[in-house]
């Protein structure tokens, strides 16, 4: 049986989703909280202790919680896939392969995955969408010894993380992110539905096994109007790193 405090944690989860508390709003006093869910104020407060540790709400004693983020915001606390993502936000995601083909690795897959330059490697450009609406491009590229089990993933696969996982047990663990803006191109546009020159949210990423082993690593640009991205970070613990512009 859930805990009474844990259904009112769940409950404010899908008031800030819903935007009835917007990012930088405080949420309402203790006892009216309490009143409204017909509570103590102790259970209010195991609710949003839950949400204060999840980065959802700030907590500063003798003042009202303000909001931080909403589970809209894909946050980097966790690395989760971009279906994975929609999913706990209860949008649909989908995935189409646009083009896909081997080619030699270049110097800078050779660095990103740690091959040897001309080493044949799966380049695959996927359009993503929410609720059927295309919102982001992957172009990513794939080490050599995970290529043949993408290869073989059906082209509207939604998740080719999860899938990777079912088949082959792969658990990506580790992921560095650069995050940026570009205008968008002829393609870009052509496949997101913008008018060139757009910006789009650039993010160029690698991600490896537990181990440290490469297994891809993508340049993948959001419309902005779509997504997010949030950074929760304090001085015990800090996810952002700072680095110049390249």
């Amino acid at each position: 049986m859930t805990a009474l405090h844990e259904e009112i944690a769940d409950e404010l989860r899908r008031a800030i989703d819903r935007g009835e508390y917007a990012v930088g709003a405080r949420l309402p006093a203790e006892t009216d909280l309490a009143a409204h869910y017909g509570v103590s104020r102790g259970t209010v407060r195991q609710a949003v202790a839950a949400l204060t540790a999840e980065g959802l709400i700030g907590s500063r004693q003798g003042a009202r919680r303000v909001v931080l983020a909403s589970r809209r915001s894909q946050s980097f606390a966790e690395l989760r896939s971009f279906a994975q993502w929609a999913r706990a936000m209860g949008r649909e995601a989908s995935g189409r392969v646009v083009a896909q083909e081997y080619r030699p690795a270049t110097a800078e897959d050779a660095v990103h995955l740690h091959l040897r330059a001309g080493t044949p490697v799966l380049r695959v450009l996927r359009l993503r969408g929410l609720d059927g609406e295309p919102v982001l491009l992957e172009r990513t590229v794939y080490a050599d010894w995970i290529s043949p089990a993408v290869e073989s993933i059906e082209p509207d696969c939604p998740s080719v993380t999860q899938r990777l996982l079912d088949d082959t047990g792969l658990v990506f663990a580790y992921g560095e992110h650069v995050i940026d803006a570009v205008a968008a191109g002829a393609q870009d546009a052509d496949l997101l539905g913008i008018r060139r020159t757009s910006p789009l949210l650039r993010v160029r990423r690698v991600t490896t096994t537990r181990e440290g082993r490469p297994v891809e690593w993508s340049d993948d640009r959001y419309r902005p109007d779509a997504v997010s991205f949030s950074v929760h970070n304090s001085i015990g613990n800090n996810a952002l790193a700072r680095k110049t512009a390249e």
